[in-house]
């Protein structure tokens, strides 16, 4: 699933909800040589389990007009196909993919839009079935007919296609069985007692085609609404060749769905208010389709990340879904890190849990918190003699006194944060050429692996105190210091 299929499908399931309704999830998997195994179950993953828009009706959790797979529903679209032959209203063909290349290259010479020229409509019956007994390879084909009703779009108002006066008569049922989106789509919009559609306004022009074969049929026609196109912020057409648009791409980045779906209505329309932060209930109640406007909707995903660290500090306030944060944090860090963990405490909840709080509002994702830069957090750092060197050549010296500076502090007594910053540039002054600046460089190079950075978060941060304990601090400038050249 892409990001546009995303929006739609949320477009629709705020629409359902708005309104009481069902949202149902259909796969369109007819066009059997772009068919990629597993993408049906990962499309409603994402729907279900990722961002948090189940289908009322699906392939996997079924419903009362499945099957919900088109490929399992052909004997459905061949009634309706053979329906169609029966009153005229459509017909065999038997032209061969040479002549219609053939045709299509004349077109393109002559610089017209390339079309079929309808030839086999005009077979007599005799020839039909000559051609049938002879198992000549062929599709059937919906008569276009002049004379399209007006329809009233839900958001672009009042529309009307004369689609037979630009193109050949549509192809409805291929030559392997299965039908083209334009039969399939009717047949299951009827059968499934479908009243609303919302799709994307590519499909708009195909709508008077799709009204008449409704017509032909003898069925109503559910109301359309055409969402205007989501386009990348230069203007460009998103495209699923950009592997970044696609949800997974978004979900190993670290972006939270709420954040994913708020961006992409925030650039769009068809809401009583447009601020950033809002969660699903939220959106249904401010959701107002009068407002859904006919430009296209251009998307500025380098915000993403602002959305995001909103979207994250709600989850972090959140119980529930803070512990769906600790875990996938769990699993990011065993994933980066592995065998570099020696500290199991670590990847306690309650440690991870302090860490997000210390860090809302200055990460915009939980995979920020695996970055180089945080990468203390989980694992012992390291650095080189020549680092250490290259800040001072008082290092052994500087070590020294910072370990008799923790040794000297009696066992249960607390530093505060303003106590230790006096105590560091006291003990600065008693360096020969070292600065206090360069001191505390070789604290954090020491206790992080950093040279520059953020302010650490040391085990004051991540305790339960506001102070320091000496016992706790003690040994972690022991172990850590240890490693410069003392």
């Amino acid at each position: 699933m892409h990001l546009g299929g995303l929006r739609t499908a949320l477009y629709n399931y705020i629409y359902a909800k708005k309104y009481g309704g069902s949202f149902i999830l259909r796969m369109e998997d007819t066009d059997q040589s772009r068919l990629v195994p597993g993408a049906a179950e990962s499309i409603e993953d994402m729907l279900e389990w990722w961002a948090g828009i189940p289908p009322d009706e699906s392939p996997r959790g079924g419903g009362q007009y499945g099957p919900y797979l088109q490929s399992q529903r052909l004997s459905l679209y061949s009634q309706a196909a053979d329906s169609l032959v029966q009153t005229g209203k459509a017909y065999h063909c038997f032209c061969s993919q040479q002549r219609l290349e053939l045709l299509k290259r004349e077109a393109l010479r002559s610089g017209q839009t390339p079309r079929y020229d309808n030839r086999c409509r005009h077979l007599r019956p005799d020839q039909v079935e000559e051609k049938l007994d002879q198992k000549v390879p062929h599709v059937i084909r919906f008569r276009l007919e002049s004379g399209v009703e007006p329809f009233n779009d839900l958001v672009f108002g009042w529309n009307r296609h004369e689609v037979a006066q630009v193109e050949g008569d549509p192809v409805v049922m291929k030559a392997d069985g299965f039908p083209t989106y334009h039969l399939a789509n009717v047949v299951d919009d009827h059968l499934m007692k479908v009243s609303h559609v919302l799709r994307g306004s590519e499909w708009l022009i195909s709508t008077s085609k799709h009204l008449l074969l409704y017509r032909a049929l003898g069925w109503k026609p559910p109301v359309f609404g055409h969402l205007p196109l989501l386009l990348n912020r230069d203007g460009s057409k998103l495209s699923k060749r950009q592997g970044d648009i696609y949800i997974q791409s978004f979900q190993r980045s670290g972006a939270l769905p709420e954040a994913l779906l708020d961006i992409t209505t925030h650039c769009g329309s068809g809401f009583n208010s447009n601020r950033v932060g809002r969660k699903m209930e939220e959106l249904i109640t401010e959701f107002n389709p009068s407002k859904i406007t006919t430009h296209s909707a251009l998307l500025d995903l380098d915000k993403l990340a602002e959305f995001n660290k909103i979207h994250l500090q709600q989850r972090i306030d959140d119980a529930v879904q803070r512990d769906w944060l600790v875990r996938d944090l769990q699993g990011r860090i065993q994933e980066v890190y592995g065998t570099q963990v020696q500290d199991q405490d670590v990847l306690q909840p309650d440690y991870i849990t302090r860490v997000l709080h210390l860090r809302k509002g200055h990460i915009s994702s939980v995979s920020d918190l695996v970055s180089s830069e945080y990468s203390y957090l989980w694992v012992r750092p390291s650095f080189s003699d020549q680092q250490m060197a290259a800040l001072s050549s008082e290092t052994q010296h500087i070590a020294t006194l910072v370990i008799r500076l923790m040794e000297g502090l009696k066992g249960g007594e607390e530093l505060t944060v303003d106590q230790l910053s006096v105590e560091l540039k006291t003990l600065a002054k008693k360096t020969s050429n070292t600065k206090y600046r360069d001191v505390m460089k070789i604290i954090r190079l020491a206790l992080s692996g950093l040279q520059v950075g953020e302010r650490l978060l040391l085990k004051k941060d991540v305790s339960s105190s506001s102070s320091f304990r000496p016992s706790v601090c003690l040994s972690v400038s022991l172990s850590l210091c240890s490693k410069a050249p003392v």
